[in-house]
């Protein structure tokens, strides 16, 4: 078991409220948006023939995944805020994944960035970039 605390660890999500997405498009992003992390980890780990691989997560990912799993939702209010956040977790160090609609149902068919995940890691390291926004 993680010496971690898990209260100190959390995963954040941001999803575009200037869209003006159905409820369950947002929550469609935003779980997109949850499960890019662990999507990339897994995926990035298998060989594409066989399938086969094995997976190495982080201390601080592992805790999360264990013990916590703690998310806030928050608004952005536009792209460009939802890519600066984006570039700003990353120069931090952050894991931070962009989630970008094919449009097929919404959107004119014009691909689009609507959602946004930081982290999961020590809440305090993704709070310097998300703390000024607003719950969803």
């Amino acid at each position: 078991m993680s010496a971690i605390d898990p209260a100190s660890l959390k995963q954040v999500i941001v999803i575009r409220r200037d869209l003006n997405m159905r409820r369950g498009k947002e929550i469609a992003q935003g779980s997109h948006a949850s499960m890019a992390f662990l999507v990339e980890t897994v995926v990035g780990a298998c060989d594409p023939l066989t399938g086969r691989g094995v997976v190495s997560i982080d201390e601080v990912a592992l805790a999360w995944m264990t013990t916590s799993n703690r998310k806030v939702t928050l608004q952005a209010r536009s792209e460009e805020e939802l890519l600066d956040l984006h570039a700003k977790a990353r120069a931090s160090g952050l894991r931070s994944h962009l989630i970008t609609d094919s449009g097929r149902t919404e959107f004119g068919g014009v691909p689009t960035i609507t959602a946004l995940a930081i982290g999961p890691d020590l809440a305090a390291s993704v709070d310097e970039i998300t703390g000024h926004l607003a719950i969803y």
